[in-house]
């Protein structure tokens, strides 16, 4: 199986990285470059427009873009599975795998990107902000997911043959801005969503900043139990989540908790 994620807007270029985790190059080369071309084109006020933040978040990438370079090194990157910083991601917790978790989720796990199209957990990141649905104009299209066209789903098609034929399924705890990006004409792979629901105000409902967290439990819970078939993620069980069996169905998984007041 392949569970795809999204990246986080917060990143994390501080905090330590053992000298001894290996790493490994993004995917897609030329790509980034082509946009980093485009996005230097842009002025601070014109980022600032363009992605809807502060002008000193806009000055900050201008200052980004000018410093990508297209080579990879340990002062300019890192991982890309420690260096985003978001809800997913504590979720996720990945400072606390063992090598051989992470070496499972490098071969399991795709970070879908608005700049880098996809990544792997130990794949170097140069800090950026594009989020996917930036209507970035580029060479190919108003819009990122013109500029990537099928070029992700061709790359998780890929992925997936490598794979035993009964494990050749996706899993989607990827945002719908960022699960856009992927071409389900093109995807052969059939998809698995997975969805957590926390009850409030007299229902289950979805609460974003639980959900985020959760799907990077999942994540790790597959990573740590090694999940083959989306029979193992009904065990699912972390922080009091649990399947909901009635609102589930084939292609989407449904998980419930209900916290105490």
């Amino acid at each position: 199986m392949l569970f795809l994620i999204s990246p986080a807007k917060s990143l994390d270029y501080e905090s330590p990285v053992p000298s001894e985790l290996p790493h490994t190059l993004p995917v897609f080369k030329k790509q980034p470059l082509e946009l980093i071309e485009v996005l230097r084109e842009k002025s601070p006020q014109q980022i600032s427009e363009l992605m809807s933040i502060s002008d000193k978040l806009a000055v900050l990438n201008v200052g980004r873009y000018e410093a990508f370079s297209p080579r990879f090194t340990a002062k300019n990157s890192r991982q890309a599975v420690l260096a985003f910083n978001g809800d997913v991601y504590e979720g996720l917790d990945a400072h606390s795998l063992k090598p051989k978790e992470l070496d499972w989720a490098q071969e399991h796990v795709v970070i879908l990107s608005g700049l880098y199209g996809v990544l792997r957990p130990l794949d170097l990141l140069q800090p950026y902000r594009l989020e996917m649905g930036t209507r970035l104009q580029n060479a190919k299209g108003s819009n990122l997911y013109q500029f990537w066209g099928s070029q992700i789903a061709d790359y998780l098609n890929q992925r997936s043959s490598e794979q035993p034929e009964a494990e050749r399924i996706v899993i989607n705890l990827a945002s719908q801005e960022y699960f856009k990006s992927v071409d389900l004409k093109a995807l052969k792979a059939p998809v698995v969503e997975c969805v957590f629901e926390d009850f409030k105000g007299g229902k289950y409902k979805i609460i974003s900043f639980h959900a985020k967290r959760a799907r990077g439990l999942m994540v790790r819970w597959a990573v740590q139990h090694k999940a083959k078939k989306v029979a193992d993620l009904r065990k699912f069980n972390l922080e009091g989540y649990a399947l909901a069996e009635q609102a589930s169905m084939p292609g989407k998984l449904v998980f419930r908790r209900k916290l105490e007041d």
